[in-house]
Parts: C-alpha cells; structure tokens; sequence
C-alpha cells in the first residue's frame, strides 16, 4: 500500500511539472492582444511539449543517484535542436516579434531548468545553479528596473546560451564518464555567471546613460 501511494505521488509530481512547462508556453500566447500563434511558434510550442516530457521523467531522477536514461536523452536533444529551426522559420515566414523571442527564451530556460533538475541526482544540488539563473535575474529584475531593459543582440550570448543544454545533455548521456559531465556542467555555470555579469553592467550602464539624459533635459527644461 504504502509502495502504491508512493508511486501516485511520483506521478503526480511528473504530470504537475509537465503541466507548468505547458501551461507555462500556453499563458504566454493567451496574453498576447491579439492573440495569435505564428509558424515560428508553432516550432516553439513543440519544444515546449518535449521540455514537458522531460520535466515528468526528470522528476525521479532528482531523488534518485541513477541517470535519466536513453529516452530523456533523445527527446532533450530534439528539443535542443529545434531551438535552431524556430528561428529560421522566423525569418522564412516574416513573423519574428518580441512576444515570439519571449516564448523562444522562456522555452529555453525551462528546458535548461528541467535538464538541471535531471542531473541533481548525480551532480549535486549545484547544478540547479544553472538552471535557475534565468528565473533569478527576472526576479532580480522586479526589483531592479535597470535589469528590465533591452540588450543588443550578441552572439556570443547565444553560444553560451546554447551551450547550457549541450553541456546538460552530454553529462547526462550514459557511458560518458562522470569527470567529463561535471567538467562540461562547471563550465556551462561559469560562463553562463560571466555572461549574466557583462548584461548586467551593460544594463546598468545604459540606465546611467538614460537617468543623466534626463536630468540634463530637466536642467535645460
């Protein structure tokens, strides 16, 4: 009996953090006025669905010393993969917008937590670092408005950004040595921390750039 109520709550657990990766991609369309799914979303909504699939299978793992297996694996790096198809669908179909990049980078992050979340189990409770960061500097954003405005587009932002479920991905394969998982885990929170740093300063740059604009207008006002 106690085996059984043991297994429901497994279940439901999976099921629950599947749902808030759907549900999660789903709010994000319902709020666009008017709302409306493009091509490109459609690819992104698919990446949701797979990040959904491994969010209910990494659920076991983090309480267990054992690997997520062979299947979390292939459906990560589909999803994975098709990050680089819905921006190319973007352009082929003339339908990039911000509520687009939005879900694009939402989707990314859920996925890099829920890869995070999977190899708790044979890492550590570090690894989460990696997976929460991007949650961290939203939140950190509510706070700090500075932290809510726009970057340039920088391309070495989205290596680094692409690497965090490579890294994740390939630490997590079976047979590839522990020593080789970590090194690629710690590198990926490392340069994700170096990454967040230099958009920080870049923000907070820019905020006292516009705040000394506006004090100048006020004086000449």
């Amino acid at each position: 009996m106690a085996t059984s109520a043991a297994d429901s709550g497994w279940l439901y657990a999976a099921l629950s953090a599947g749902v808030a990766v759907v549900g999660n991609a789903a709010v994000s369309i319902l709020r666009r006025k008017p709302p409306m799914i493009t091509p490109a979303d459609r690819v992104t909504l698919v990446r949701a669905v797979l990040a959904a699939c491994c969010a209910a299978m990494a659920v076991p793992a983090l309480f267990s010393d054992r690997l997520p297996g062979v299947p979390f694996i292939v459906i990560g790096s589909v999803a994975f993969l098709l990050d680089a198809v819905d921006g190319a669908v973007a352009r082929r179909f003339a339908c990039a917008s911000p509520a687009g990049a939005r879900l694009d980078v939402q989707t990314d992050a859920a996925l890099v937590l829920v890869l995070s979340v999977a190899a708790v189990g044979s890492f550590g409770p570090w690894v989460l670092a990696v997976g929460l960061m991007w949650y961290a500097f939203i939140a950190a954003g509510r706070l700090r408005p500075a932290l809510r405005g726009t970057l340039g587009v920088s391309r070495l932002r989205k290596v680094i950004g692409a690497y965090q479920p490579f890294a994740f991905l390939l630490a997590l394969t079976p047979g590839v040595p522990a020593g080789i998982g970590a090194a690629a885990v710690i590198l990926a929170l490392v340069t994700l921390v170096a990454s967040f740093g230099r958009d920080i300063l870049e923000l907070e740059r820019t905020r006292g750039r516009d705040v000394g604009l506006e004090s100048g207008q006020e004086l000449v006002n």
